[in-house]
């Protein structure tokens, strides 16, 4: 499996060895961050956004950053993340954009990169910015099982999206700071975990509604239709990322492990048989219309080098992960002019809101695809790091 990896890795970098004026002896996760800062050189325009925006999505591939430039002691990469947090952060630790009275978990995530910032310049305006994020967990509505509800706009709403905007971020900031959150935080990736799974097919549908009344939601059971593979990545990626924060003994803390390690078994069944790789509507893998999608692929690749290395699931899941990594890097990633990109991104996809969201196979494969969404090179870069890549 090493030599696959190693083939596929080879030949990328050989396509790419003009990014910036560097050559290919560069690890591909710094060639594709090199090739993001060029593609995007303030920081701010990340997630193609025309402004500063306070979000999940441009933290996300930030996150992703700053672990290659930890890993590579690279000044230039540490510098790109820095700008869009400083730019984002005020000096009195307020945050650009952000109202906490949206009640959007959304919005929690980015703090994930702030305390990793503050661990490293220990400037306390980072810090405050995060115990502001912080607050609107201590106020956020929740089910009647304490559920935290995706954003106030969705009342009643779990999905499992929201799994990895709230939960790493809040272990992690409980266990600096000594406050007892971590079974609450357990808590949340078991309840909405009971109300997603699906029997029949060992997933995780994309979410759930308490009060049943929404048009997405099953009357009975108040989930939506499918499970959507970028919604199965982020729940995979909240539990090995919060895992990290939880400690032994804590109440649900083996049963957020016992979860893990059934989707880790279960989605080994929905791989296309070809690339390897895993489906926009996961459930669905042989329908017509769906396709391999790159987001999803690398959340799952990430989170199973991850839990085979902390030891949440078993070693031989290692292998498997780094055999799909060269897979994902023959199917997704592409040299382009010198530049390291990766294709076949789904950009968005939720339920319900001004576009009516209905969760059918038919909207999940409409929505827009497109290359190089931070949504993907993030997880990727991630999934680098930890094979020293």
């Amino acid at each position: 499996m090493k030599s696959n990896l190693l083939a596929a890795v080879a030949s990328l970098a050989l396509l790419a060895s003009c990014v910036g004026s560097q050559t290919e002896d560069r690890p591909l996760s710094v060639l594709l961050a090199h090739s993001e800062m060029i593609r995007v050189p303030d920081p701010v325009n990340l997630d193609f956004q025309p402004a500063p925006k306070w979000d999940y999505s441009a933290s996300t591939e930030l996150l992703g950053m700053l672990k290659v430039a930890d890993a590579y002691d690279d000044d230039s990469l540490k510098a790109y993340v820095k700008q869009w947090a400083d730019t984002m952060v005020l000096s009195n630790g307020d945050i650009v954009g952000y109202d906490m009275a949206k009640y959007n978990i959304d919005h929690i995530c980015p703090g994930k990169l702030l305390l990793r910032l503050y661990n490293q310049t220990e400037d306390r305006k980072y810090l405050t910015a995060a115990s502001h994020l912080m607050k609107q967990y201590e106020s956020h509505p929740r089910t009647a099982e304490g559920g935290l509800w995706h954003k106030k706009v969705y009342p009643h709403q779990m999905w499992l999206d929201g799994l990895y905007m709230g939960a790493p971020f809040i272990a992690e900031y409980g266990q600096l700071t000594n406050m007892d959150v971590a079974a609450d935080v357990a808590r949340q990736f078991i309840i909405v975990g009971s109300h997603t799974y699906d029997d029949s097919t060992r997933l995780y549908r994309h979410a759930w509604d308490e009060s049943r009344q929404m048009f997405w939601a099953d009357s009975a059971t108040g989930r939506s239709r499918h499970a959507w593979g970028r919604a199965n990545g982020w729940y995979m990626m909240g539990m090995v990322d919060a895992l990290e924060f939880i400690p032994d003994g804590t109440q649900g803390r083996d049963s957020v492990i016992s979860i893990l390690r059934n989707l880790a078994h279960a989605i080994l069944d929905y791989r296309d048989p070809k690339t390897g790789m895993w489906f926009q509507v996961l459930d669905s893998p042989k329908r017509e219309g769906n396709y391999i999608e790159s987001t999803c692929s690398a959340m799952f690749i990430y989170s199973l080098l991850k839990a085979a290395r902390l030891g949440y699931i078993a070693p031989e899941f290692h292998d498997i992960a780094e055999e799909a990594f060269a897979q994902f890097v023959r199917t997704f990633v592409k040299a382009d002019g010198g530049l390291v990109s990766i294709s076949s991104c789904c950009a968005v996809a939720g339920l319900g809101g001004k576009d009516m969201r209905d969760g059918s196979f038919e909207y999940y494969i409409k929505e827009p695809v497109r290359d190089n969404d931070p949504k993907a090179i993030g997880p990727f870069l991630l999934a680098c790091c930890e094979l020293g890549q």
